[in-house]
């Protein structure tokens, strides 16, 4: 088994990037899935910084940058996604960052230590965290959000409103509806210039979502769009070549269609089914859609899925400090998440989605009645 990669360092955990490392209570060595002695032990090759550039599918070969070609059996694409970029004048100025790789956290969390102005452009998960990051490290912060409220094509509107004032309660200056149109200075940021004006910054942090790392399956003719196109197995239309994680697009029975979730358990969770796959095992890998974030606070799990706009009604159970969101569809519940509600996690949620069955609103709004009645 060779495991190839064009990042420098071994597979590690992204979800600290933007949590406890960032925030500087974890060390480095903490965000490493193993040490180098255990793919040594278990007879597993590490290419670390080593890109791979061509997929011939013919000959059963990958071909790396340089040249160099790999001979393969089954092969699993796991080539992850990429921060999508502001193409704006001054976009490559220092100062301005994104967040994806255990290099751009290193750079990032030394800029948040040193202080300074933050600009956070965007308030989805990543520069939500990110400005919570900032404000842990002291530093005065802005976000600037085009969209009406944060996640708010994440988790529609009614739960922006909760997070967007976490944020405030916590200093933070929230401009929405806003564009950012460039950036200001000499050889290092110094403004962010948004369809308001210009905001002072010596840190800013672009989070504006993320983009499936496809080319390499499509140059070698497999289907795509939206990501890698695989089946419940996560095979693609070629027998002998896999994909797993933020790349794969996969076939959700439950949904009747394609999912494609970018984040951690989709990842930890489809690695291992593919492993079966490639195997030749039968594998249905059909996790419901899992994520969790830290924000000050605030700990928060969400599971489910809901396309843009795909439910009727928001329910919550609870208080402003703890509490229970259900995104509901035909009095079914398709989605939920709790915030500090760790007595009752998700358990009972996941139960109520799986099991397809319809539920009084009023009931489940009310924090006597038990989540498994």
């Amino acid at each position: 088994m060779v495991v190839v990669g064009a990042e420098p360092d071994l597979p590690y955990e992204r979800p600290p990037l933007s949590k406890g490392y960032l925030l500087g209570q974890d060390d480095r060595a903490s965000v490493f899935v193993h040490d180098e002695k255990w793919y040594v032990d278990h007879g597993i090759e590490v290419l670390t910084g080593r890109r791979v550039t061509a997929l011939d599918r013919a000959a059963h070969e990958v071909e790396l940058a340089g040249g160099e070609r790999l001979g393969y059996t089954k092969l699993l694409l796991a080539t992850g996604a990429s921060p999508r970029r502001l193409r704006v004048p001054g976009n490559d100025l220092d100062g301005v960052h994104y967040l994806r790789r255990l290099g751009h956290a290193d750079r990032l969390r030394d800029a948040l230590a040193a202080g300074g102005r933050v600009v956070v452009a965007g308030a989805g998960w990543v520069g939500l965290e990110t400005a919570a990051a900032a404000r842990h490290h002291g530093c005065p912060v802005t976000i600037v959000e085009p969209g009406p409220a944060p996640l708010h094509a994440t988790l529609g509107p009614e739960l922006g409103g909760y997070f967007a004032d976490l944020h405030r309660r916590h200093g933070v200056e929230l401009r929405f509806g806003t564009g950012v149109t460039g950036f200001a200075g000499d050889s290092a940021v110094s403004a962010v210039l948004t369809d308001d004006g210009e905001i002072p910054a010596d840190v800013v942090v672009v989070g504006i979502g993320a983009r499936p790392e496809t080319q390499l399956a499509a140059d070698a003719g497999l289907a795509v769009d939206d990501g890698v196109l695989v089946d419940a197995g996560l095979r693609t239309e070629d027998p002998d070549v896999f994909a797993a994680g933020d790349v794969a697009s996969v076939w959700q029975e439950r949904y009747g269609r394609r999912v494609r979730v970018e984040h951690w358990a989709a990842a930890t969770n489809g690695g291992p089914a593919a492993a079966l796959a490639m195997l030749g095992r039968e594998v249905v890998h059909d996790d419901l859609p899992y994520f969790f974030s830290d924000q000050y606070d605030a700990g928060m799990e969400f599971t489910g899925w809901f396309p843009p706009g795909g439910y009727d009604r928001v329910v919550t159970r609870g208080d402003a400090e703890a509490f229970h969101a259900f995104w509901l569809t035909g009095g079914r519940v398709v989605a939920g998440l709790h915030v500090n509600k760790w007595d009752e996690g998700l358990d009972a949620v996941r139960e109520l989605i799986l099991s397809g069955r319809t539920v009084d609103p009023d009931r489940l709004a009310d924090p006597e009645q038990p989540l498994t009645d």
